[in-house]
């Protein structure tokens, strides 16, 4: 007997393969990891938004008679640069307050430019199949066939360093996760019921991929964002330690270790606290990024 199905029929909620809400906030929350990584991430992040006012000095500011002042726990140390001073007089620590944002910013918009052009692609190349599976996937191994720093470096090369250029070529070159991650997702999600119904009902494609397919891989997508904004953050530090960064104009970590690995000898915090910056960013990003997949995973008990 043939069955019916309504146009008319209620609407429906695809179910959303994550933990319940609770029960996944209760597992991040209570995980002395997970809060240690966000407790870090809060001290950067708010040392960042606030970088004018907690910077004690201006970056840029040089004097030569205060060069390779060390750290103020170092005999000859000054109270007024805590972390001391560089080779032309800058306060590191003010340096390190500043740099911050240079690597929040391009590590947060990098992975924006990712998700959106990796997403939409796995979306696409996951429930469309065929053809167009066919071709995003071979122009995904292709870029997957290149280094990642290599095809920063041959972009930045050709269009000269600047922040601008740094997100964009840091966001394409590392789309290509997010297409296998969402694509092998969405293959699975397009034969289950919910999509058949909404087929059986007439709903547009469009509409089945962002309002029932899309939601049941956002713990993935959110897991894989916070783990490629700690990738993008190293990948800006290497850039700008080899000279084609965001430019002279923004002081950066990378940038910071570059200048100052010459005088590790005579002035070993130059390299070594911009270093440790990027270390612990890194590390507790990488911390709330393992907690939030352990907490999104539905097989939890």
């Amino acid at each position: 007997m043939a069955v019916t199905v309504s146009r008319d029929a209620p609407a429906y909620d695809a179910p959303v393969r994550v933990a319940s809400g609770s029960r996944a906030w209760r597992r991040f929350a209570f995980n002395p990891a997970a809060l240690t990584g966000v407790l870090i991430l809060l001290i950067v992040v708010g040392a960042a938004l606030a970088a004018p006012w907690v910077a004690p000095h201006d970056p840029a500011k040089q004097s030569l008679l205060r060069r390779f002042t060390p750290p103020v726990w170092q005999a000859g140390g000054n109270a007024a640069y805590p972390l001391g001073t560089d080779q032309v007089g800058r306060d590191v620590l003010s340096r390190l307050i500043h740099g911050a944002r240079i690597s929040l910013l391009v590590g947060v918009s990098a992975v924006v430019v990712s998700v959106l052009l990796g997403v939409t692609a796995g979306l696409v190349s996951g429930f469309m199949g065929g053809k167009v599976d066919t071709i995003i996937g071979t122009i995904v191994d292709v870029n997957l066939s290149f280094p990642q720093i290599l095809l920063a470096l041959a972009f930045v090369a050709a269009l000269g360093p600047s922040l601008v250029t740094i997100i964009v070529v840091i966001g394409l070159t590392g789309w290509e996760r997010y297409v296998r991650v969402v694509r092998g997702e969405v293959m699975a999600l397009r034969e289950k019921e919910f999509v058949e119904a909404a087929r059986a009902i007439g709903v547009s494609r469009p509409r089945i991929i962002f309002r029932h397919v899309l939601p049941n891989t956002v713990s993935s997508i959110v897991v894989l964002s916070t783990l490629q904004v700690a990738q993008a953050i190293l990948t800006e530090a290497g850039l700008s330690f080899l000279g084609v960064g965001s430019g002279r104009a923004y002081p950066t970590w990378g940038q910071m270790i570059s200048l100052g690995r010459d005088f590790v000898t005579v002035a070993w915090w130059l390299p070594t606290l911009p270093g440790l910056a990027i270390l612990l960013t890194v590390l507790a990003i990488n911390l709330v990024g393992d907690r939030l997949r352990d907490a999104l995973d539905p097989r939890a008990v």
